[in-house]
């Protein structure tokens, strides 16, 4: 392990002495990406320093303990240290997620339950708008088909970091584990009876496409025009401005109707579809490549209920990890991170025992 970590830090200072120099930066792209690279390798370089300094004060200890008994303890914590460190460096070598720190397009479909489904998406989505707010990332809704009672059918809402991101703090980094069917149990505002039920509503994340990453070809796109639908509006079922664009090849589909113009509904449906493009070859490439770690803790499945929000006893659960807690109104508020980590936790340990 120890002997990957010595080429990474020649790779860090050979990196540090490029990126001082001003003619590196006259090529905007190989700037960007090698100082993505500093980044990333800046944390490994910093706790292997550490862990050697402490193997420095490890033998210092041990020599003084020679002398002096007292100095035996200090050995022992010094000791401790050094294996926390050892296992930092290994979870930081585990190979990363090339996307982390690409922005995401967040889907949120109301399913089984009706009125009360499309209420509980609402729910979700400002969950999750609340959390972007908190961690300092924009928000853009795309697309949306409210419901009559002031929830959500579908929304699309596009997430952006702000800037450059730290190493496994982007917006894909954090969401990525958030697709699934998120269930809600609780009394319906609909329900005169009080009685509790349950609905759920799906949740698709996928990291957003440059169009560079994707390649649409015009002819494989079929694209169909419609009067938009909703609860209101000065273009609603008055012009024929909302878009369907069917990629022929794959069957994948986006449509958009929130714009006005129909030319804008194209362009925002296009960057759906890149996306959801973009998410199916990243899936099936991670299905060839380890179909035991997906199975860990899955990224992107609708179809997996992966969260259960029960509001009689303020409890968030999360299936696939274990996690519960009793905060629920404060979950809902955006104080997701807990959640959030304990999924990256788990998806640390199965790359890191796989990678052993």
């Amino acid at each position: 392990m120890f002997e990957a970590v010595e080429e990474l830090i020649g790779e860090h200072a050979d990196l540090e002495r490029q990126l001082a120099d001003p003619d590196v930066h006259a090529d905007q792209g190989r700037a960007r990406a090698m100082s993505k690279r500093y980044a990333e390798l800046t944390p490994v370089v910093a706790v292997y320093q550490e862990w050697r300094g402490c193997r420095d004060d490890i033998a210092t200890a041990r020599e003084l303990a020679a002398e002096d008994p007292e100095f035996a303890g200090e050995v022992k914590e010094l000791e401790a240290h050094a294996e926390e460190l050892t296992e930092r460096l290994r979870l930081l070598l585990v190979p990363r997620d090339p996307a982390d720190d690409k922005d995401v397009i967040l889907e949120i479909k109301a399913g089984a339950g009706g009125d009360e489904s499309a209420l509980f998406a609402g729910d979700l989505l400002r969950m999750y708008l609340r959390y972007a707010e908190r961690t300092g990332w924009r928000t853009e809704i795309i697309d949306a088909t409210e419901s009559e009672l002031g929830g959500y059918k579908d929304v699309q809402v596009a997430v952006k970091a702000r800037g450059r991101t730290e190493p496994g703090q982007g917006v894909w980094a954090r969401l990525k584990f958030e697709g699934g069917v998120h269930r809600v149990q609780r009394v319906p505002a609909t329900e005169s009876a009080g009685r509790i039920h349950t609905s759920a509503a799906g949740v698709l994340v996928t990291p957003e496409a440059e169009e560079v990453e994707v390649e649409v070809n015009p002819a494989d796109l079929r694209i169909d025009v419609y009067r938009s639908s909703g609860p209101g509006g000065q273009s609603v079922n008055t012009t024929d401005s909302a878009v369907r664009i069917t990629h022929l090849p794959t069957g994948v589909v986006a449509s958009c109707q929130n714009e006005k113009s129909q030319l804008q509904n194209k362009e925002q449906a296009l960057r759906i579809l890149r996306s959801r493009l973009l998410a199916a070859a990243r899936e099936e490439a991670e299905r060839e490549a380890s179909d035991a770690r997906r199975s860990q803790v899955r990224t992107g499945d609708r179809s997996e209920k992966i969260r259960t929000y029960n509001f009689p006893e303020n409890r968030i659960s999360d299936h696939r990890v274990g996690f519960k807690a009793y905060n629920l109104d404060q979950v809902l508020d955006g104080e997701i991170d807990a959640v959030i980590q304990a999924c990256v936790d788990a998806d640390s340990a199965a790359r890191l025992a796989e990678d052993r």
